[in-house]
């Protein structure tokens, strides 16, 4: 415990151990095991979470919200938000994988900061689960078993501990990452957002607009609302501010042209609200840490 939060809700830490990555990985199933079961009560970490159901069965409340635990969902859930386990979560109706590292396993260079992870587009998920606690999302029939096969591989190498584990740890956490990104990329307007009708508004005006030039105060006025009435809420609610919203789906499409088309930069800083070819290559290079040729080119020599 490294306190307590709400209510004196426990607060849990992560330990790191000298020479061990701080990745933790739990499976549970017919039984679970005792000391997991001890802390089966309201608790809160300061870490990030991924929770998997393979079979489903059950439930957990997450920031005094009730989610069933149906097979194929995945859950993110955000550093300080209080879980409480409910009927199931002692592994007797289902199971489930659950990884759990500190954000800076991800972004090293950002120890302890806690607002600047979520500015890591691996990490960007935990960020849209900020709202309600935490974000389901659910994995598609035909890739459950591939994503099970990579939480095991990354229990398997935290267990064994065999020559190298330390960089394949963090090499298949990369990669549950990745496809945690993907998932919650094409729902950006759904799950969450079903029970945030404001903030659905404002993600629907950003996919119709945001091809052509658009600011905070047409966001605004599309939605009913103040500018600044608007940035506070999209702002407590999701940990970003609207303007880094527009760009997030701007640079998505931007990687979408740059890797399936042939259009200059040029034009694809056009498409996508970019008058200035300059402007848009900054904002790239911003976001990417490479100019949108390198990018490109990377890309088709890999």
């Amino acid at each position: 415990m490294a306190g307590t939060v709400d209510q004196g809700v426990p607060l849990y830490a992560y330990v790191r151990l000298p020479g061990v990555p701080p990745v933790g990985v739990l499976r549970w199933g017919e039984v679970l095991r005792h000391d997991v079961q001890q802390r089966l009560h309201p608790h809160a970490h300061d870490f990030l979470v991924l929770l998997y159901v393979e079979r489903g069965g059950g439930s957990f409340r997450v920031d005094g919200r009730e989610w069933p635990l149906g097979t194929g969902d995945l859950f993110v859930v955000a550093p300080g938000e209080v879980v409480t386990p409910g009927e199931g979560a002692d592994g007797e109706h289902g199971t489930a994988w659950a990884v759990f590292f500190p954000p800076d396993v991800v972004e090293p260079s950002l120890p302890g900061a806690f607002l600047s992870w979520r500015a890591h587009p691996l990490l960007f998920p935990f960020v849209r689960g900020v709202v309600g606690g935490a974000q389901r999302l659910h994995v598609p029939h035909a890739e459950r078993a591939g994503f099970s096969e990579r939480l095991a591989a990354l229990e398997r190498e935290l267990r064994e501990r065999r020559d190298g584990y330390n960089e394949a740890v963090l090499a298949h956490l990369t990669l549950v990452l990745v496809a945690v990104s993907r998932l919650a990329a094409d729902v950006s307007g759904d799950l969450m957002l079903r029970d945030e009708p404001m903030l659905a508004a404002v993600f629907d005006v950003i996919e119709e607009s945001y091809r052509r030039p658009i600011s905070l105060s047409d966001v605004a006025r599309a939605v009913g609302l103040t500018p600044g009435h608007l940035t506070t809420v999209v702002g407590r609610k999701t940990g970003r501010t609207v303007q880094q919203w527009i760009t997030e789906r701007r640079m998505r499409e931007a990687r979408r042209l740059l890797a399936e088309t042939a259009l200059t930069v040029e034009a694809i800083g056009a498409r996508i609200g970019y008058r200035d070819a300059s402007y848009f290559i900054k904002r790239f290079r911003r976001s990417h840490g490479c100019a949108p040729q390198e990018w490109r080119r990377a890309g088709r020599s890999s």
